[in-house]
């Protein structure tokens, strides 16, 4: 615990600094300091098993500002037209079809990275290894299919996606469900 205390008055004032040159107030300086520090006192004797204590401190800093950028990240209303739009099971039923259909009628090569890695939560280094890839060329393919499976869900579904990429407007085609030719 003495090299813990020895630590924190050796850093503390850098430490302070690195976190205020990111949020630019003193006061949320001083709790994510603190937030720091508690992260540390919780390793308890683990602390002084630590190579580069100062390493260390500064990875939990980045990691507790990464952590107060997401708890203060602004969040946007609905508006309300969409909370009285009524979204049935059956659209997203048929928002699911489409989507299946649509893998299925990928290559076997995309379909497979797609399956492995969206559906089975396969990481992509895993499916990497276990293919005989590099990471890059995987992250490359799997990005490549994703691209292919969103252009033919465009071209033969009436899925319409916003500036985000994310699905914004499903039109239920005429057919009920089937996709366009």
């Amino acid at each position: 615990m003495k090299s813990l205390v020895r630590t924190i008055r050796l850093h503390e004032q850098e430490l302070r600094q690195f976190i205020y040159q990111r949020v630019a107030d003193k006061a949320l300086t001083d709790d994510l300091t603190q937030e720091v520090f508690l992260r540390a006192i919780a390793q308890g004797n683990g602390f002084s098993d630590i190579q580069n204590p100062r390493a260390w401190l500064y990875r939990v800093a980045r990691n507790v500002l990464t952590d107060h950028a997401r708890r203060v990240r602004p969040v946007s209303e609905l508006s309300d037209d969409y909370l009285q739009e009524e979204h049935t099971s059956d659209t997203v039923d048929l928002l699911s079809e489409c989507v299946e259909r649509n893998l299925q009628n990928l290559a076997a090569s995309d379909r497979l990275i797609i399956e492995q890695c969206d559906l089975k939560q396969q990481t992509v280094k895993d499916y990497a290894v276990a293919n005989g890839l590099s990471l890059p060329a995987a992250k490359a393919r799997l990005l490549r299919a994703r691209q292919r499976l969103r252009d033919s869900i465009i071209n033969r579904c009436d899925v319409r996606f916003d500036e985000l990429g994310n699905v914004c407007d499903y039109q239920v085609p005429e057919s009920h469900g089937r996709m366009k030719d």
